[in-house]
């Protein structure tokens, strides 16, 4: 599923959040030049993206995993959780909540 952040002004967060990664504030994320973050360790880099979606109320992250790879569970959970501790290390007074759920959902696309 698509990580769902609710807040005021997604895109004002979304602006703030690769400002934050570009400027070194976040560490362990970067962007690239489609504007979708990964998780940078080695461990994780590449393993699958999160591509921003702005809509009314809130700033959606759907994931993407690498073409013709089908994402395992361990790097879905990861990269859920990961996202969400980052959201909640540095822009916890940015946003009311984020959620995740088990499953893909519509927009994800995690492989074959």
């Amino acid at each position: 599923m698509a990580v769902r952040v609710f807040c005021n002004s997604p895109q004002q967060l979304l602006a703030e959040i690769k400002g934050a990664i570009r400027e070194g504030t976040v560490q362990t994320w970067s962007v690239d030049s489609d504007g979708d973050l990964t998780h940078s360790p080695e461990q994780w880099r590449n393993k699958a993206w999160f591509r921003p979606r702005l809509e009314p109320g809130k700033l959606l992250f759907i994931i993407l995993s690498p073409r013709g790879i089908r994402m395992s569970k361990e790097t879905y959970a990861v990269f859920h959780g990961r996202l969400i501790e980052m959201l909640l290390a540095h822009f916890d007074v940015k946003f009311a909540r984020a959620t995740a759920t088990s499953l893909p959902s519509d927009g994800d696309k995690i492989g074959p």
